[in-house]
């Protein structure tokens, strides 16, 4: 096995540079970095983790837990927390809670108990995180949440913006003449989802209607959570909404399921759009206008907030909450509004003024 005194004399530097650039160091210049990764590469170098980890206190290794590595939204995230994490000699341990909090309590002490630096939580939803418990889990290992953001955690966050991203999809459904535009939601005990709704609320305002509360439709990310929410809206026949948001791509996709099981199709018995792509567009037919979150900058980023608060400390300074854009993309499952709709749609209005 090649040791670090071979590979400063295959690179040409000195072995201080070595060891600097395996640990991370950004005292390296970028020349002499890709000399040593060129050596590590054809010297098929292999550091003993143990035994740097006891010598330094340092294993150089972060962890991520994701709800469900099967949705491919997740993965991305994943990619971007891995790429930033290796430019910078890190590496990456991914655990899968399966959206369930007991499990993802579990996986984050194991992380711990393997001594990582620092922890990227994708929360799974439902039960409410308290900071104590938190705290006592963590165990002042730093802690950046992406993606969703647990109610009651002060800790880094990166995440879409979540709340001008749900505007963005209303306000299209708004632009091509639907009014009568119902919202259903993930758990409302996470911040962000609360944005999104929140956000619906200010499109809807901004439009000059106002929010009915049987419009709002309290779901989850669970398939049966979901049917629950929207069966009332959907099933009545008449003053059924001609919209339908959906404030991320777990609840969507399982609004879309129960709106085909109920033998209603998208566009033509109501519109669809999504706060999340379903990254099988190809699958779908229509295809979904979504509001696509840019889920690899939102590892990478991550990765970045969480070495931040690595090297500060993790009580030095004010937490970073990063907000990120979120992109339309408009598709088939959203069109216009039919003029029969439209006097359909004055007319319940006019009854609600009423």
């Amino acid at each position: 096995m090649s040791t670090q005194k071979e590979l400063a004399k295959y690179a040409g530097v000195s072995a201080g540079t070595v060891s600097n650039v395996i640990s991370g160091s950004t005292q390296v210049s970028e020349r002499s970095r890709q000399k040593v990764l060129e050596a590590i590469r054809v010297l098929n170098y292999r550091p003993n983790l143990i035994a740097r980890s006891l010598k330094t206190n340092r294993t150089s290794t972060l962890g991520i837990v994701v709800p469900d590595i099967t949705i491919p939204f997740f993965p991305k995230i994943i990619r971007g927390a891995e790429s930033a994490a290796r430019e910078r000699g890190y590496f990456l341990m991914v655990l899968d809670s399966e959206g369930n909090h007991d499990r993802e309590i579990d996986m984050i002490a194991l992380l711990h108990a393997q001594r990582v630096e620092g922890l990227l939580l994708v929360a799974a939803g439902g039960k409410k995180w308290s900071a104590d418990n938190f705290a006592r889990i963590t165990s002042g290992t730093p802690v950046v949440c992406v993606d969703r953001l647990p109610d009651g955690l002060h800790v880094d966050s990166v995440c879409v913006d979540d709340r001008n991203a749900a505007e963005k999809g209303v306000s299209h459904l708004l632009a091509i003449g639907h009014k009568q535009i119902a919202i259903v939601t993930g758990p409302l005990s996470l911040e962000n989802e609360r944005e999104r709704l929140q956000g619906y609320r200010e499109a809807m305002r901004s439009a000059g209607l106002s929010v009915q509360d049987s419009l709002i439709w309290i779901g989850g990310f669970d398939r049966r959570d979901v049917a629950r929410a929207c069966q009332p809206g959907l099933l009545k026949r008449k003053d059924r909404p001609t919209a339908l948001f959906a404030t991320n791509g777990v609840t969507g996709l399982e609004a879309v399921r129960f709106i085909y099981e109920s033998g209603l199709s998208i566009p033509k018995d109501i519109s669809f759009v999504s706060l999340d792509d379903f990254m099988i567009e190809d699958f779908f037919q229509p295809s979904i206008t979504s509001v696509v979150q840019p889920a690899f900058d939102m590892g990478y980023c991550a990765v970045k907030v969480l070495l931040d608060r690595i090297a500060k400390g993790k009580d030095h300074s004010p937490y970073e909450q990063i907000r990120l854009p979120a992109a339309l993309v408009v598709r088939d499952s959203s069109q216009a509004i039919s003029r029969a709709e439209r006097k359909s749609q004055r007319s319940v209005s006019s009854e609600s003024l009423a």
